[in-house]
């Protein structure tokens, strides 16, 4: 009988400080897991490795800017030594510099594909060598609806996760044979600090067009994330879950 037990499991979860990062810190240490929290962040990040060792599992901040690629380099192999191991990788970590893209700047384009493309292949490249060897791992990216349909004024951020949906499937056939498994989860109108700041008509446009008529919660991101970091989802690889309340269906 598979199981969603992490116990004795090593995970980084990049963007941890806060919203579904934060959830998904908080969910796989109750399955078990010991967190490293990875955000810039420091102060939230603290404050969630508190609560995580209030579960009774191990926890640490990293600050570490993912896009810089020694940066992550030194991140992999600093965890490797505090914890031991590293099992499972959650990239979460992104932001958004929104505008129509006529009038985008080259700093918004570059700075947005820079942290959440680029960030997620430099935390893949550093964290499958260490999965490799040990012929084990769970891989999990976070992407978004939004790199599936598109969206006025997210340019940058639309192609930055669909970057990270090929990126998963490309990773996924590569690290398959070493018993490593890779897959995408794509948030949709989720209630977050990101969100929050939309108009209410915006809120509203969203709502009408989600079947299941409400926004969704970091929680429910939180546990599609720990169910493919799970024993149950050990055949899933290559796949992109959409949380999304029947939005793309």
């Amino acid at each position: 009988m598979m199981s969603f037990s992490l116990n004795g499991e090593i995970a980084i979860v990049t963007g941890a400080a806060r919203g579904i990062g934060k959830a998904i810190a908080l969910e796989l240490a109750k399955s078990g897991a010991d967190i490293a929290v990875v955000d810039v962040l420091t102060d939230e990040a603290g404050q969630v490795v508190k609560d995580i060792k209030a579960t009774g599992r191990r926890s640490q901040v990293f600050n570490t800017d993912i896009s810089n690629a020694e940066a992550v380099r030194k991140l992999i192999d600093e965890v490797v030594a505090d914890f031991g191991a590293l099992t499972i990788l959650v990239n979460n970590a992104g932001i958004t510099r929104d505008g129509l893209l006529i009038r985008m700047s080259d700093e918004d384009w570059d700075k947005v594909i820079s942290v959440n493309l680029k960030g997620t292949f430099n935390c893949i490249r550093a964290a499958a060598r260490v999965m490799m060897k040990a012929r084990k791992g769970r891989i999990i990216n976070l992407a978004s609806v939004v790199g599936i349909m598109g969206n006025a004024g997210q340019a940058n951020y639309a192609s930055s996760k669909a970057g990270v949906i090929g990126l998963t499937k490309s990773a996924a056939k590569e690290l398959a044979s070493r018993g490593i498994t890779v897959n995408a989860v794509a948030p949709g109108y989720i209630d977050t600090d990101m969100t929050r700041v939309l108009s209410d008509a915006a809120k509203d446009s969203f709502l009408k067009v989600i079947p299941l008529g409400r926004s969704g919660s970091a929680e429910d991101v939180a546990g599609v994330v720990t169910f493919l970091a799970s024993p149950a989802a050990s055949y899933i690889t290559g796949q992109v879950i959409h949380v999304d309340g029947g939005l793309l269906m």
